[in-house]
């Protein structure tokens, strides 16, 4: 059942300096509570949200090398390749030659990784839904413009 909005009462006076402290704080909080509200709707699945996040971009983007999974998801090769043999066994993806390059790999999802990807993803629709019904439609592409452009920011290489 959707929740109902609730109003945020202490919006912040035009032209206050809101410290950098402060926002990562509130960032912070909001993805974790995010996060664990998006779990608990998905817990059914019986995968965690990271092995789901690998098979989803294997079901969206094709077969893929590990280095280039690691890069989708955000996640180290290390654990994307633990991430990765858990789900070639239970049968949800399968390694493959790539054909660029015969000496490398490919992780493809299976008949049956496709299926619950795609179960998963109907219900992640849902649940993301929900979670974002707080704030008011208009407001989702500006919020996705700032977080795809601080993500942008922090993905590229420090320059030193």
């Amino acid at each position: 059942m959707p929740r109902k909005a609730t109003q945020v009462t202490g919006h912040e006076p035009e032209g206050r300096k809101v410290p950098a402290a402060e926002l990562a704080d509130e960032f912070g909080r909001t993805a974790k509570l995010l996060g664990g509200r998006l779990t608990d709707r998905l817990s059914h699945h019986g995968l965690s949200m990271p092995r789901f996040q690998l098979l989803v971009q294997l079901t969206r983007h094709g077969p893929l090398r590990l280095t280039q999974l690691s890069s989708r998801v955000g996640v180290s090769q290390g654990t994307a390749s633990t991430l990765a043999e858990a789900l070639v066994h239970d049968g949800l993806i399968e390694r493959g030659a790539d054909p660029q390059d015969g000496r490398a790999t490919q992780l493809g999802v299976t008949d049956a990784g496709r299926q619950r990807a795609e179960a998963w993803l109907s219900d992640y629709e849902r649940a993301a839904e929900d979670v974002f019904a707080a704030l008011p439609a208009d407001q989702w592409p500006g919020l996705l413009t700032t977080l795809r452009t601080l993500s942008a920011h922090h993905a590229a290489p420090a320059e030193d």
